[in-house]
């Protein structure tokens, strides 16, 4: 009974977290950058601003997470799955994120800089991510089902 309070966990921790990238990741930051009046400077600030805190709610939902996940059934997938959104976001926190402030300054001080795939990078890990933790929330309820289907 214990491991299906934290399988219903990490059902509902990885519902959370779909629920942040896509609202931020995927909605507000393209509505923002097809909003007319917004400068590209102002609007790459204003995404600055917002992937910070993102991140940091992504950790606090990334311990969450791992901590439903040992407390449920840590199945070779759910280690799997949650050990590969670490990494995207180990990658985001130290390389990408770094990397694209920079770019940021460099346009808002006037500046242009060289070419670069750092957002599609991004992005790209921004979907794998959605797509582990859809992954994640799906064999959580398939599991939560076949408990509640067993003992009915």
């Amino acid at each position: 009974m214990k491991a299906n309070y934290a399988i219903a966990g990490t059902a509902a921790i990885a519902c959370c977290w779909i629920g942040l990238v896509l609202g931020v990741s995927f909605l507000a930051t393209v509505a923002k950058f097809n909003a007319p009046s917004l400068t590209l400077p102002v609007a790459l600030d204003v995404g600055r601003h917002t992937f910070a805190p993102l991140a940091h709610a992504e950790w606090v939902l990334a311990i969450l997470l791992a901590a439903s996940i040992v407390l449920g059934t840590p199945t070779p997938f759910r280690l799997a799955a949650f050990a590969a959104i670490a990494a995207i976001l180990l990658a985001q926190a130290l390389w990408l994120l770094p990397a694209l402030d920079a770019r940021v300054d460099t346009i808002i001080g006037g500046g242009t800089p060289p070419p670069s795939s750092l957002h599609v990078v991004f992005v790209a890990g921004e979907a794998v991510k959605l797509l582990l933790l859809l992954a994640l929330a799906a064999a959580a309820f398939r599991d939560l089902l076949q408990s509640a289907a067993s003992s009915a």
